[in-house]
């Protein structure tokens, strides 16, 4: 899967995460690092980088929420596509600056949404 490009939005968190369905993730992709910007929602801004292996991709991310406290953790994620062909990503998160992790999932946006 190549990531270059891709728009994302939430489609489901977990109950200790802060993405939600207004969190939009603009992912780029050179070889095989992938760094992302996102916001929305409760993010006032967010980035990761990371790195794809095979078909997994690892990251670490830092946001700034609309409180301006300042969080970060890591990722392992599983790149998928669904029935109708857009991409799906199910990040596996596990904060380093709170307690907790959790599953996200993330959706290929449509053109015409972005």
């Amino acid at each position: 899967m190549n990531l270059d490009g891709l728009v994302l939005s939430v489609s489901t968190t977990a109950a200790v995460g802060v993405v939600d369905s207004n969190t939009v993730l603009r992912l780029r992709q050179q070889g095989d690092r992938v760094f992302g910007r996102y916001s929305g929602g409760s993010i006032s801004r967010g980035c990761l980088v990371g790195r794809i292996e095979g078909h997994r991709l690892s990251f670490r991310y830092a946001q700034v929420e609309g409180s301006s406290q300042i969080h970060g953790g890591s990722s392992v994620c599983e790149m998928l596509y669904k029935a109708d062909g857009r991409a799906r990503i199910v990040e596996h998160f596990t904060w380093r600056t709170r307690e907790g992790s959790g599953t996200n999932v993330f959706d290929e946006v449509l053109e015409s949404k972005r």
